[in-house]
């Protein structure tokens, strides 16, 4: 344990003055996909997720090529890893107009997670998402997930439940960005400090300003 440095050792010597230790690492980090290789592993990452959905019967039919939006860099996709393992990935933007809900946002546009993953990667995007959008002074965060034709049974209740559980809150259901049909979730911005300890955030486009795709 280290003393001040005007003390002394019993033998004379000096005792080292007091030291911080260096901030470790954070565990996660959340940050735009830079390269062609980062842009297609996260295309994997959605081919292998919606062959997941395949397989259980889960999947609803969307319009968009979603493998290639991330394969796209005028996308700015950006991604959550933990040392250095892509875990989820999505497209942040900054206010696009999206046809429903008031005011100034932070979207996440196609958020897919690694499959067979736990809830607590979608815990994790929540507290991200929501410390962002405090930091970005915006009040809330918007998204769309696919939506079968009833909110309130089977597989698209039970994500919304979990989602509730997690402080999203459903604004309805209606027809998403690329014309399919979506559940429209708002999520309360919140500073979180502290929270850059656990996921690191390097969206820097968004950060500084500099995202040219905002609707405003």
């Amino acid at each position: 344990m280290s003393t001040h440095p005007s003390r002394t050792a019993r033998d004379g010597r000096p005792v080292p003055a007091p030291f911080t230790l260096a901030s470790q690492a954070a565990v996660y980090e959340v940050r735009t996909l830079r390269t062609d290789a980062e842009r297609a592993e996260a295309a994997a990452l959605v081919q292998d997720r919606q062959s997941w959905l395949d397989q259980r019967g889960l999947r609803l039919p969307s319009p968009t090529d979603v493998p290639a939006l991330f394969r796209n860099p005028q996308t700015r996709p950006a991604g959550l890893f933990e040392d250095g393992k892509l875990l989820a990935c999505m497209v942040p933007e900054h206010s696009p107009r999206l046809g429903w809900g008031e005011g100034p946002c932070l979207y996440l546009g196609c958020v897919h997670t690694l499959p067979g993953q736990s809830d607590d990667i979608t815990r994790l995007i929540t507290l991200w998402a929501s410390d962002l959008a405090a930091q970005l002074d915006l009040p809330l965060v918007r998204a769309e997930t696919p939506a079968g034709y009833s909110l309130n049974a089977g597989p698209t209740a039970a994500l919304l439940r979990r989602l509730t559980d997690m402080g999203w809150n459903v604004r309805g259901s209606g027809t998403g960005r690329e014309g399919e049909r979506v559940t429209r979730l708002e999520l309360g911005a919140e500073d979180r400090p502290g929270l850059s300890a656990l996921i690191a955030c390097r969206v820097h486009e968004l950060l500084d300003g500099t995202d040219d795709r905002s609707g405003l």
